[in-house]
């Protein structure tokens, strides 16, 4: 069974990225686009050759014909939307992050359970297999054991001051937008939640008291901390570094892939250093295949709903330590 995919909204995520690919998965075809108009809804569907268009979202849920979903929406209507969609009986891949707290993201996963569907959040990253080659390396004890990790995510996006992510009660800020990239990737890695955060932030007047930059630790069992930052108005840099006893992992791009040798990893110890050359892929592809796989098969995702709420706990913790400029325990359950 191929899974036809509705796409709600034209924003440039689905335009440039998860609508080629999903056209480049193995399970997945875009049956459909909608956008709140419809002369819009029309071009981008003629541009990207999509076979229907829908002026209105809640038509693009009405036609049983959808299998799945993709929302790139702005951050504050991915509940709304999400659960929508899956009320009409659609599985859904939500955009990162996936609501706005870890209530949201709640309400979310219950809704799934009670429509019988898939419910994913969109990190295409985790899904390229250099990080199942990252995990092995540490699991085969090359670097020894973790002592930290660092990761950045930063870019300037700062003139186009009408951007959805200047916009305070639409979810906007670095955190929410790029800082969710290092805070996840650490936990997936280490497999384990951090006990608490303490983060500084630059939030600017300008763009609506959003966080435009902000920099963070958390703390994890044993003394390990993931150190980061994450930025809307700094020189881009997407990078991370996984420091052990033996050695060390830099992945020097590790969110944004090239499909070039940009995207190969380096480890160093006392042998020496070397290049680890990883498989040039479509994320968005596998991150399509592995939603449609689950859908078609039953099997659990990868990464589980409920891993989203997990990651919303540790951004509240960061934006309220940001705010509140306190180091904030983040509670277990």
């Amino acid at each position: 069974m191929t899974i036809k995919w509705g796409i709600i909204s034209t924003a440039n995520i689905a335009q440039k990225a998860v609508i080629p690919g999903i056209k480049e998965s193995k399970t997945g075809e875009v049956f459909a686009i909608a956008s709140r108009s419809l002369d819009s809804a029309k071009e981008t569907a003629k541009e990207l050759e999509i076979p229907i268009a829908y002026g209105t979202y809640e038509e693009l849920l009405a036609d049983p014909d959808i299998d799945a979903v993709y929302i790139p929406l702005p951050n504050h209507l991915h509940k709304k939307w999400s659960i929508k969609a899956m009320e009409a009986g659609k599985h859904v891949l939500c955009e990162k992050p996936i609501a706005l707290n870890a209530h949201e993201a709640q309400e979310m996963v219950e809704a799934s359970k009670k429509a019988g569907v898939v419910l994913a959040e969109a990190f295409m990253y985790r899904y390229h297999p250099r990080y199942q080659m990252i995990q092995e390396l540490i699991q085969s004890g090359e670097i020894g054991e973790i002592r930290g990790i660092h990761g950045v995510f930063t870019f300037n996006n700062a003139a186009a001051k009408e951007n959805v992510r200047y916009k305070k009660d639409w979810g906007g800020g670095s955190l929410y937008d790029v800082g969710v990239y290092p805070i996840s990737a650490t936990r997936m890695i280490l497999k384990a939640e951090p006990q608490a955060a303490t983060v500084h932030a630059f939030f600017s007047k300008e763009h609506d008291h959003v966080d435009m930059m902000a920099s963070g630790m958390l703390e994890f069992d044993d003394g390990v901390a993931l150190t980061f930052d994450c930025g809307m108005w700094a020189d881009f840099r997407n990078r991370l570094e996984i420091l052990g006893t033996e050695g060390r992992i830099e992945v020097p791009s590790a969110f944004v892939v090239n499909q070039n040798e940009q995207d190969h990893f380096d480890v160093h110890t006392d042998n020496g250093a070397k290049k680890v050359e990883v498989p040039y892929v479509n994320q968005y592809a596998l991150q399509a295949d592995a939603v449609g796989q689950s859908i078609q098969s039953g099997e659990p995702l990868p990464f589980p709903a409920k891993d989203a709420i997990l990651n919303m706990k540790v951004l509240d913790a960061c934006l309220t330590s940001a705010e509140d400029r306190r180091r904030v325990e983040i509670k277990e359950g």
